[in-house]
């Protein structure tokens, strides 16, 4: 631009007036564009003061630097006076009633079976058991042969079973968690104390009081010198522990292929016995299969539904319940769903 002291005041007259009017910060932004920053019509006259005489350049040189003062000094005021204006309707629009309650808000938690699980494989571990796990799809010898169950035994069948295809590969959806017993005694020398929770499944219709999944928790002890008389104390013990100290066992004679002698385990619990799953010493074909001295060792195994005993334990009547995922349900255990 020419230099020219009239337009060099109105240049500063233009900006001072444009800085007064801005509504906000985000107008202030394009005004310091348009005449602050270096593309001004003061920045292009300051630029032009190469192209003065020397007695000229000293003249123009302190108009302009006073010019941009003036201006810079404004647009820093005004600034910080929009910032104020604007951090003060935020303190009012924006503000937090901190005397109102906190908003709950569902955070998930665990479901009463795998608290039941948890439970049970404490109370175990408290008297020095461990805890055992195995493969949810399994061999058919694991599930069945190595458990002396036979060939043409109703478990085996399509109506029990799944079989995963091709059956010539001889696998199944594991029908007990027992599998996980034999493979424990395989790899393990005695003496044997394990427990093995777990999910199981069988072909049953979804009921009040079946599923198709379900899950299962069993126990085994090989040793030397083992009897009923330490499977009924350790049942007695489990018993207590889940259903209280008032609960009594009996033990009622039945047949497993697995245990000989074999019996089912019943409580008495709300005034009444309820079955509660099933135990026995281990049958010697069971042992002799996986290797262990029958001379020299003995043991008891038993095993009982978990769905069952939170069934027995909480008066629970339908199995939906259980299984269909209601949060509603899950939090009526207390199980830490805030």
């Amino acid at each position: 631009m020419a230099l020219d002291k009239a337009q060099i005041e109105q240049e500063l007259a233009k900006a001072l007036s444009a800085i007064s009017q801005a509504a906000d910060l985000d107008a202030l932004k394009q005004i310091k564009i348009d005449f602050v920053g270096d593309k001004s019509p003061l920045a292009k006259a300051n630029q032009a003061l190469g192209s003065l005489e020397a007695t000229q350049r000293a003249e123009f040189g302190k108009l302009i630097g006073q010019a941009r003062a003036s201006v810079n000094s404004a647009f820093e005021l005004k600034s910080n006076d929009l910032s104020d204006k604007r951090d003060l309707v935020a303190l009012q629009t924006e503000k937090v009633d901190v005397s109102l309650p906190v908003r709950r808000v569902l955070k998930g938690g665990l479901h009463p079976l795998t608290i039941l699980t948890n439970e049970i494989a404490d109370l175990f571990i408290g008297i020095g058991y461990n805890i055992a796990e195995g493969p949810e799809l399994e061999s058919e010898w694991l599930n069945f042969d190595a458990l002396n169950i036979p060939a043409d035994h109703p478990a085996r069948t399509m109506q029990d079973t799944f079989f995963i295809e091709p059956i010539e590969a001889k696998l199944v959806l594991r029908t007990h968690t027992s599998p996980v017993q034999i493979r424990t005694m395989l790899n393990q020398k005695p003496p044997i104390y394990v427990i093995c929770p777990g999910k199981t499944y069988r072909a049953d219709e979804l009921d009040a009081t079946h599923t198709p999944v379900f899950h299962q928790v069993e126990g085994l002890v090989i040793d030397e010198n083992i009897t009923m008389a330490d499977l009924k104390g350790t049942l007695d013990y489990f018993a207590k522990s889940i259903f209280g100290k008032n609960v009594q066992t009996r033990l009622r004679p039945s047949f497993f292929p697995f245990t000989e002698p074999s019996a089912e385990v019943d409580i008495f619990f709300n005034g009444r016995w309820i079955e509660w799953g099933g135990c026995g010493m281990v049958n010697e074909k069971v042992l002799i299969a996986c290797g262990v001295d029958t001379k020299k060792y003995s043991g008891f195994a038993f095993g009982m539904g978990l769905e069952r005993t939170l069934m027995v334990k909480h008066g629970i009547t339908d199995m939906h319940d259980i299984v269909e995922g209601d949060v509603r349900f899950t939090q009526s255990f207390g199980v830490g769903i805030k």
